[in-house]
């Protein structure tokens, strides 16, 4: 059971003093979490590619690779690339750099974007939003395959036997499926025997989430795949501190703010704290507590979903360093060794 922490490198006002840091200030504050992540032994840090003004990280790759070389064991990951509006070469090139630099530790996670600003960003229609993500995705694992590619589509200019370089230290180099529970990406995922990831956010009970790991192990049972070999990750919002109130008190206003900004663009109702609360409590998609909470969730959700990774996404929007290093610390010294124990215990006896 792996975890670890995921950040979209949040810039949006601080709800205590309406400051907006800037995004070179927040770069440097998650190339510290991502060392101290590593220190505290979490094996996973992934940093989610976005293309507006409340978040810094339109490179993920980069940031990961400023990290790379103060760190020794952690895996490094996007969380995600919005392929659709990228090119396949040129991500490959970025992670399998990065892969050379941490010596085998990069993974690239892919999606099709919640967040649109990439597309008018870069040149493309929302209207291809599927198909450009299907060539897009067939190119990718094109060149994961082969260091020459042949390779002809609708959307991006044709390669005829080109080399894509520098190859990468893994081979393959990981590439993931991210779906927020489209089943469809699902069975994607699944036909392709990659490793899929889900984000499991917003008022609903993860538990529910179920359904979209046995359709994603059905596809790549039918499509011919062990899937007792396929990782299966999620990402959900959440805190960690010394004692729960502390946890669901600290995580709150950020959140509040940050989930009503994403509700008026989106045309939703606006989120209260009686919201919250439902999200923190055992069956919600806030992972917000003490150690002991927090990591009773994990496990749960370790047994009844059926996920082999988890990414804790903290901050939630603008929040003090100090407390976000706290609690990546918690989630590494003390939630990771109660998640670790449970779940190697259950898995031993339910083999």
């Amino acid at each position: 059971m792996e975890l670890g922490v995921s950040t979209f490198v949040e810039t949006t006002p601080d709800v205590e003093t309406g400051e907006t840091m800037s995004h070179a200030t927040r770069l440097r504050e998650v190339v510290e979490e991502i060392v101290l992540a590593d220190q505290v032994g979490l094996d996973v840090f992934g940093v989610g590619e976005h293309h507006r003004h409340d978040f810094g990280a339109s490179s993920p790759a980069v940031l990961l690779a400023a990290a790379a070389s103060q760190t020794t064991r952690i895996r490094l990951t996007s969380a995600v690339m919005i392929l659709s509006s990228a090119d396949p070469v040129r991500v490959f090139q970025d992670f399998a750099t990065l892969d050379g630099i941490s010596n085998g530790r990069a993974e690239i996670m892919v999606g099709r974007g919640s967040f649109t600003e990439s597309f008018p960003l870069f040149g493309y229609d929302l209207k291809d939003y599927e198909e450009l993500f299907e060539e897009k995705l067939a190119l990718l694992l094109k060149i994961q395959e082969s260091e020459k590619v042949t390779w002809s589509g609708k959307h991006r200019p044709a390669i005829h036997n080109l080399g894509v370089y520098p190859r990468s230290v893994q081979t393959p180099l990981p590439v993931w499926i991210a779906s927020a529970g489209s089943p469809a990406s699902a069975v994607r995922a699944g036909a392709l025997g990659l490793p899929f990831a889900l984000a499991i956010i917003g008022n609903v009970n993860p538990s529910h989430y179920e359904s979209q790991v046995r359709l994603y192990k059905e596809s790549a049972l039918k499509a011919g795949y062990d899937v007792s070999q396929l990782p299966i990750a999620s990402h959900s919002h959440g805190f960690i501190a010394e004692n729960k109130q502390t946890a669901e008190e600290k995580f709150f206003p950020s959140t509040h703010a940050r989930t009503n900004v994403r509700a008026l663009e989106k045309g939703l109702p606006p989120y209260h704290r009686s919201d919250y609360d439902a999200a923190c409590s055992f069956d919600g998609a806030l992972y917000v507590g003490d150690p002991e909470t927090v990591a009773n969730k994990i496990i749960h959700l370790r047994k009844h979903v059926g996920i082999t990774r988890f990414l804790l996404h903290v901050p939630h929007g603008t929040m003090p360093h100090a407390d976000v290093m706290q609690a990546i610390r918690l989630l590494g010294t003390e939630v990771a060794p109660r998640v670790r124990e449970e779940v190697a215990r259950w898995e031993k006896n339910n083999q």
